[in-house]
Order: C-alpha cells, then sequence, then structure tokens
C-alpha cells in the first residue's frame, strides 16, 4: 500500500532523505524511528504529497505521489508532527468539514463521526472548541480527522504526544485494532522516538539516520533475539545499527 523507491530530498543542497526504499503492506504496522532532524517527518510529508521528492518514486495504494496527489490524499490518512487546527471550530464540527472535504455524504458522515468519536473517546469534548480542549484531546481529534474518511493507508507523525499513559496504551491497541480490521486492514506508518512504543505496536521497525535508511526488521525477530541473549530491545537494535 506504501512503496517508497530510491527517494531522496535536500534543501539548500543538503540531503534530508537519502537513497530510501521500503514498503508497507495492507494490516501492516510499521514503525519509523530516528533522532530529530534524521528525516523523518520529512518522509512521512513526501508520502503525505506535501512535498515532492528530488528523484525516486513513491506509490500511495498504487497512485503516484507526484503524478497522482489527488488519489493519493483520498486513501490516505495523515496526522501530522504539528497537528494544526481550526482553533475556533466546535469539535462536532471540525469532523464535519473535513468529512465533507473527503467527498463523505450525509449519511456516510454520520457513521463515520460516530464511530471515530467513540473510538477516540471525544464524546466529552463534541461540543467545545477545539482551543478549548486539552493537548491529549487535541492529539485525538487529529486522529479522528486522519480516520473520518476511513483510508486505507494513516500515516501518524509522533501520534502519542500530549498524550498521558492510560491514554497512549489505549492508542497502542486501537492502532493494531484498527490496522487489522478483517477485510478492511490498513497499512500504517508512524514515527516516533521511542523504541519501547514502537516495539510494542509495530510489526516492523525502521531507522533513519542522517536521511538513511539503515535499519528494517521484523520486530518479532529483534525481540526473540533479545530475549535469547538475554539483552535489552534497545542494545539489538544499536548494534544492527551500528553494524
Amino acid at each position: 500500500m506504501i512503496e517508497v523507491a530510491s527517494v531522496t530530498k535536500s534543501y539548500a543542497g543538503v540531503p534530508a532523505v537519502d537513497d530510501v526504499t521500503f514498503t508497507v503492506q495492507p494490516g501492516e504496522v510499521v514503525g519509523f524511528l530516528g533522532p530529530n532532524g534524521a528525516g523523518k517527518s520529512t518522509l512521512l510529508k513526501l508520502i503525505a504529497t506535501w512535498h515532492g521528492p528530488d528523484s525516486g518514486t513513491i506509490r500511495v495504494a498504487g497512485f503516484d505521489t507526484r503524478a497522482e496527489p489527488l488519489e493519493v490524499r483520498r486513501r490516505l490518512g495523515y496526522l501530522p508532527e504539528h497537528n494544526a487546527q481550526w482553533e475556533n471550530m466546535v469539535v462536532d464540527d471540525y469532523l464535519g468539514f473535513i468529512g465533507r472535504v473527503h467527498g463523505l455524504d450525509a449519511t456516510r458522515l454520520a457513521e463515520r463521526a460516530a464511530w471515530v468519536v467513540e473510538r477516540c473517546e471525544l464524546g466529552a469534548v463534541l461540543h467545545k472548541r477545539i482551543h478549548q480542549c486539552s493537548k491529549g484531546f487535541r492529539q485525538r481529534i487529529g486522529v479522528a480527522a486522519a480516520l473520518i474518511h476511513d483510508p486505507p493507508v494513516l500515516i501518524l507523525d509522533e501520534p502519542t504526544h500530549g498524550l498521558d499513559p492510560l491514554q497512549v496504551v489505549a492508542f497502542r491497541d486501537f492502532v493494531r485494532e484498527v490496522a487489522k480490521q478483517p477485510g478492511a486492514e490498513k497499512a500504517v506508518l508512524f514515527s516516533s522516538h521511542i523504541l519501547a512504543e514502537v516495539a510494542a505496536i509495530s510489526d516492523r521497525i525502521l531507522m533513519i539516520q542522517a536521511g538513511k535508511l539503515v535499519f528494517d526488521e521484523p520486530t518479532s525477530k529483534l525481540v526473540e533475539r533479545a530475549t535469547r541473549e538475554g539483552v535489552e530491545l534497545e542494545e539489538v537494535v544499536l548494534r544492527e545499527v551500528r553494524a
């Protein structure tokens, strides 16, 4: 559902993404790790059609991000790192607006709005203006907006930022449930700085450093190796990255 092939992007001659290739399949949750400035958010913006790559190709649900950006956006839910929202809008109105932008008719919009409100636990703030909501609620509103049109591909940039520990655990379960719905599997790519968080959700872990993809391994293999060797998962990942 996501195909990134030999993608490069530079700003002022400095590579932000350097010859990166990977795929994400339907029903697969892929965690994207990397330090600040490594290129994570840049690559997610490229997939979301916010920018175009200098070279290489990106396809989402079979559509090229440069040649067919509108087709990509119809099939993509995206929560950016800086979750910009119309702060004076009431939450219910905001979700309705986003749904109509995606072309949902009244019946389908009512169904999807009810679903995201329940699953993102927004009932308590549904009739508040967004600026009156806490940081955690605003993050959940962003996730709801990304899911309102039921896209087959979901891109989440630091999705647990602002959530309390209980909300983080609930969010992990929610992401896996959404990705693996029988008959409606979604490809999910999400970024984080926290390895333990990525390992708890993902089927595969990618790591980017200085714009280059330096690591792509199934989570289960890494956990098995750490258990067998009696070491922390972080040690196994760092060893692979430094190899």
